[in-house]
């Protein structure tokens, strides 16, 4: 006698639906987990320099008594630090003062003229340090020892003038200008929560068929 093969056993159509709406509601909560994560990043940004006084790249008469660096938001005291080397070499550095978001770093020794290189990091309000450099330069020395003069051989007498210092306001910076990357963290997140939800998927979607 001819055997019959048993029927295969399907799940009720509602609880293939109900399957279908699970997938699509995860699908769903991942995609918007990813869009959060993948713009939470630029929300939280750290604080950035937002000008430096010399600025950029300015000419001044002499080197200033400071260096002073203004920020978006009042940052740490911890780990900030400010390195201002002369021309002669002479290095400036130390516990920088803070007041509000402004960080001031005094200059030492006689200041000649010629450039001045500065390297700076700054711990942000939120923890992280952001960092950077700028540069200007110094037409004379702060003690008036590169000063122009001038002597008549008839009278013996010499004159010295000095350039007057031209009024330096503070530089608003280029965003271009290098700061710890932010947006990085919330991207590499986004992206390991998709791949999480999207194998959970995947998981389900095979578990349902081998049901079936």
């Amino acid at each position: 006698m001819p055997t019959t093969a048993a029927p295969r056993s399907t799940a009720p159509a509602p609880a293939r639906r109900r399957g279908r709406r699970t997938v699509l509601v995860t699908a769903a909560g991942a995609l918007a987990l990813a869009g959060g994560l993948a713009t939470a990043g630029p929300a939280a940004a750290h604080d950035r320099l937002e000008s430096t006084n010399p600025a950029d790249g300015a000419t001044v008469a002499t080197a200033p008594d400071a260096v002073v660096l203004t920020m978006s938001s009042t940052p740490l005291a911890l780990g900030t630090q400010v390195r201002v080397t002369g021309p002669d070499g002479t290095v400036s550095e130390g516990n920088p003062q803070i007041v509000d978001a402004t960080v001031s770093e005094p200059l030492t020794g006689a200041r000649p003229a010629g450039t001045y290189q500065v390297e700076w990091r700054i711990t942000s309000s939120d923890g992280h340090p952001v960092s950077g450099s700028f540069s200007f330069t110094a037409t004379g020395a702060a003690g008036g020892g590169a000063t122009t003069s001038s002597s008549s051989p008839s009278s013996g007498t010499s004159a010295s003038a000095s350039p007057s210092a031209p009024s330096s306001s503070p530089a608003v910076v280029d965003p271009s200008n290098p700061v710890a990357s932010d947006g990085d963290g919330g991207l590499i997140a986004a992206g390991i929560a998709v791949v999480v939800v999207v194998g959970g998927i995947g998981g389900f979607i095979g578990y349902r068929r081998r049901r079936g």
